[in-house]
Parts: structure tokens; C-alpha cells; sequence
């Protein structure tokens, strides 16, 4: 079960965002997207949120049932609406107010949304309790921590309540303008969530933001509680801590397209290979090639390759992963 917000996406053809006459419409939000990987990779996956009663609501609902989600949990929320982002994409015009060509720009329109009124509570409703109950793992960003005070006592009861033999996965996913008024608690309440959770991912350009650390040794001596610890160096490597064993896994080489959605490819694949009980590096892998997938996309949930040209690309001798373009490796497998 993944539980967090669920937003409508309106994309802008390339250019000043105020000549765009239209507007493609998409699905995004962090845990709806790492749900929609998670299905995609065999995962039997809900999603827990609020929408509102409206049609951006209904959209998101439809849209993750489509993609094999289950949306039992989603509640309608009648007298808030379902948040919004309008993604500005750049066409490289001389326009004053136009982004270099492949660049991207989100304006959130989310304060007061029906997410940020989840609370406790959610977690106790008949089909959210029978998800919980039955369940392997249930993962969450600080995204959602940081929408609400009702939402961080949400995500502070997911960690602090019986495990049952369920995991807690954790992506810290820190958003400064989202703690806006509550900035000086969100190291203290973030560093929680890194504590409890089974299994923990950090950026390391994010967390040396929020904690003032960024060196992935260093960042495991101040995190030693979770069982796993990852942690992303950007596009260069991502170091993975089982224990006390460090796994370090390169980057691909792709063509990027939008960096958009990439941690939450990330975090669906390895905890899609980490359910298939698939061996550490392997799962570190898998989460480079969901994150690729969404490097090379447009949209915020990456459309995955063929399984079974996953799960090659994931066996790899260590020389040949290390020399694998993705995005070649990808087309010839489209063509």
C-alpha cells in the first residue's frame, strides 16, 4: 500500500506558459506514481488518499484502476478539491519568459487540498484496514508528512503502529516550500521517519540540505536504525545498506528527457525487486531501470519496458551494466 496525494497534471505545450491555448492532461503525485510502478512490476498495490468530489478526483481514481491499482481506500472528500500542478515545458525561444528547450517548470496548486486532509483516522476506514491488515509493506514521502499537521500525525502513526510483519518504506522526498511555517520542525520530524522506517531513501544533495550531511558513509552513521538505507548520489551512483554491508550500483547512461518522476521509479523498483526477494544489487538495479524509464519519458509515472527485458538488464555482469546505454538498449527492444 502506498499512501500520499494524488494530483492532477496539466501540461503545457512548449513555450511562454501564457501562449499555451491547450493543456495535456496526466497523473502524478509521488506515491500514486511509485504505485503505479509497483503494479507494473507484478505487485499486487493500493493506494490509500483523498480526492475531491470533482472530476480531476474521479480522473485520478480511474486512471491508477486502469493501471492495476487497487483504489478501494481512495475516499471523495466533498468539501475540498483535488490538488493541481501545471507543468511549464520550455521551447528555447528567445521569449523572456520562456525555459530553454527540454527544461520543465511545476506551478502546484495543492494548499487545502483533499489529500492534505488526511489524518489518522483514513487509516482506521473499513477498507484501509482491511488493506493494512493484509498487506507486506506500506510506503510513503515526505511529501505527505509535509502537506498538513494532520498528515504528519498520519505518517507518524503509519511508523509508530504495530508492524505485524509489515514493512514501513520511506522516501524523505524533502520539499522545503511545502514546510512553509513549519521549516524549523521538518529536520526533527523527517529525521523520525528516517529512524522508523524499514527502509529508508535519501537524496544526497536533499539531505545535505535538510541535515547537513551528504556523504552516504556518513549518512549511514547518523541513520544506522533503518535495515535499509539508500541513498542517491545523483546521477552518479546509488549506495545501498543492508546492515552493515554497503552495495554501490552506477547510474545509467540515458538521453534524458524530464527528470520528472524519477525517485519515485526509483523507489517502485527496488521495492518491487526487494517483494520478489531479489538479491540486494539486483534491486538496486532495478531501481536505476525505473528511473531511467522515467528520465526518458514525458510523464511523471514512467511506462516500464517489458518485464522480461527488465529482469535481463538486471542480471548483467557487472562490465556489461556498467557500459549499458539504456536508451539504446530500450529502442532496440520497442523496434
Amino acid at each position: 500500500m502506498t499512501v500520499g496525494e494524488g494530483l492532477a497534471v496539466l501540461v503545457a505545450h512548449p513555450g511562454p506558459l501564457e501562449d499555451s491555448a491547450s493543456f495535456e492532461r496526466a497523473a502524478g503525485g509521488a506515491e500514486a506514481n511509485v504505485a503505479t510502478v509497483l503494479a507494473q512490476l507484478g505487485v499486487e498495490t493500493a493506494w490509500l488518499s483523498r480526492v475531491g468530489a470533482d472530476g480531476f478526483g474521479r480522473y485520478l481514481i480511474d486512471n491508477l484502476a486502469a493501471r492495476g491499482v487497487d483504489v478501494s481506500a481512495v475516499t471523495t472528500d466533498p468539501a475540498r478539491a483535488t490538488a493541481l500542478y501545471i507543468k511549464e515545458r520550455g521551447g528555447g525561444s528567445a521569449h523572456p519568459t520562456d525555459l530553454a528547450a527540454g527544461q520543465s517548470r511545476m506551478l502546484y496548486y495543492r494548499t487545502g487540498s483533499a489529500a492534505s486532509a488526511l489524518a489518522p483516522a483514513d487509516l482506521a476506514a473499513p477498507a484501509a484496514a482491511r488493506l493494512l491488515d493484509g498487506c507486506d509493506l506500506v510506503h510513503f514521502s515526505g511529501i505527505t508528512t509535509a502537506l498538513s499537521p494532520a498528515t504528519t500525525a498520519l505518517t507518524e502513526a503509519i511508523v509508530t503502529m504495530p508492524r505485524r510483519g509489515r514493512l514501513v518504506g520511506f522516501d524523505l522526498n524533502y520539499r522545503p516550500r511545502l514546510w512553509s511555517g513549519r521549516a524549523d520542525a521538518a529536520a526533527d520530524i523527517l529525521a523520525r521517519h528516517v529512524r522508523a522506517a524499514d527502509i529508508a531513501f535519501l537524496g544526497a544533495d536533499e539531505a545535505g540540505e535538510l541535515f547537513g550531511v551528504d556523504d552516504p558513509d556518513r549518512l549511514r552513521a547518523l541513520f544506522p536504525e533503518p535495515r535499509t538505507l539508500i541513498v542517491k548520489d545523483d546521477a552518479r551512483a546509488v549506495i545501498g545498506y543492508e546492515g552493515t554491508h554497503r552495495i554501490s550500483v552506477p547510474a545509467l547512461r540515458i538521453e534524458v528527457t524530464e527528470r520528472i518522476g524519477a525517485g519515485d521509479g526509483f523507489a517502485g523498483g527496488y521495492l518491487a525487486a526487494m517483494l520478489h526477494d531479489l538479491p540486494p544489487a539486483q534491486r538496486l538495479r532495478y531501481g536505476h531501470l525505473c528511473a531511467a524509464a522515467a528520465l526518458t519519458g514525458t510523464g511523471d509515472a514512467p511506462v516500464l519496458p517489458p518485464a522480461a527485458t527488465l529482469a535481463a538488464l538486471a542480471r548483467l555482469d557487472d562490465h556489461a551494466w556498467a557500459r549499458l546505454d539504456f536508451t539504446a538498449a530500450t529502442r532496440d527492444v520497442a523496434s
